[in-house]
């Protein structure tokens, strides 16, 4: 089953972003992009590893396309602002695609292009598109953290 790799700040507002679509398997959250060995969260807060927070995507590409997910990446989070997402700020919150396949990269640049030239921000777009690199899954408390939340709130 393919994978998507996305950050886009927060890592737990991004997975929530994928986790209800149609053909996506699994999500999961954890640090990809940095030099530091199994990081943890407070080691990537601290900003000494280099990694941002990312959602990683399982998906079945009979029932969601790569260009699907895309869109959805674009539209949770605002690509023109560096290192940040709301009140989220540093270098572990940046826009990021980290793709798996050489499809994966022509159609992230592809899709960077298309929504620059749209005119649909004011700024330009940061999102930075890297290939994919070691994962390192964040504890389970972290997995499906809003989702959890929801139910507590009820």
């Amino acid at each position: 089953m393919p994978i998507a790799t996305f950050g886009g700040g927060c890592f737990w507002h991004v997975e929530e972003a994928f986790r209800q679509q149609i053909g996506v398997s699994f999500t999961s959250v954890g640090y990809m992009g940095g030099t530091f060995e199994n990081p943890c969260y407070l080691d990537v807060l601290a900003r000494i590893t280099g990694h941002a927070e990312v959602a990683q995507i399982h998906y079945d590409p009979e029932l969601v396309t790569y260009p699907v997910l895309l869109d959805i990446f674009w539209r949770c989070h605002d690509p023109t602002t560096l290192n940040r997402q709301g009140p989220d700020r540093g270098e572990q919150y940046r826009s990021v695609i980290f793709y798996h396949t050489p499809e994966q990269a022509a159609a992230a640049y592809h899709s960077k292009a298309r929504l620059d030239a749209s005119d649909m921000y004011a700024n330009p777009i940061v999102t930075e598109i890297k290939p994919a690199g070691d994962y390192w899954l964040a504890i389970a408390e972290h997995q499906q953290y809003l989702a959890k939340k929801r139910v507590v709130k009820n």
